[in-house]
């Protein structure tokens, strides 16, 4: 679920780009920048102590971005959400841009946990499985979860497709309730 707050930055960052291709690639460079934040307990207090002035937040900013290579625009967006106290919220900001970017490209988003991981070749050969059901881009977001003994279940948007043994196994129990 999108946060209220987090689609009015996202539309602009949309409008902004003028493409959704573009928005896309700020988006992935957001979240790289939001998964640096997280993983750095440093970076986490410095953005969410509101004592430390906003300059010297943009300062460190600007540090990792040029060792990142994020680009301008990116620096900008998040120069926008220091100065707005949101910063924090980029995890946010950036699924409701995804969602934005999806809508517009039409690419669905498949949740999909499976079994084992899946190589290559099987990614490939699901997504394009998806594709055809959904007759639109899909991207996929795996997990694993040994639970389910073999095959896969796919979640896109409310539809369910579950093709796992588990699933199968209690179908066939059901069956003989």
């Amino acid at each position: 679920m999108i946060r209220r707050f987090a689609r009015p930055y996202a539309r602009a960052i949309m409008d902004v780009t003028g493409s959704p291709a573009a928005a896309n690639d700020l988006r992935r460079e957001l979240e790289q920048f939001e998964a640096q934040r997280r993983k750095s307990v440093d970076l986490r207090e410095l953005y969410a102590n509101p004592g430390i002035e906003n300059d010297i937040k943009l300062k460190v900013t600007e540090q990792i971005a040029s060792r990142t290579g994020l680009s301008a625009m990116a620096v900008k967006v998040l120069d926008v959400l220091i100065r707005n106290h949101r910063i924090n919220d980029l995890g946010a900001i950036a699924d409701a841009l995804a969602q934005y970017v999806n809508e517009a490209l039409q690419i669905a988003v498949a949740e999909v946990r499976t079994a084992h991981e899946l190589n290559q070749d099987e990614q490939t050969q699901l997504r394009q499985t998806l594709e055809k059901k959904l007759g639109k881009k899909v991207e996929l977001r795996l997990a694993t979860d040994p639970a389910l003994l073999g095959g896969f279940v796919a979640q896109v948007g409310s539809e369910i497709w579950d093709a796992s043994v588990a699933g199968k196994i209690n179908k066939f129990r059901a069956s003989l309730a």
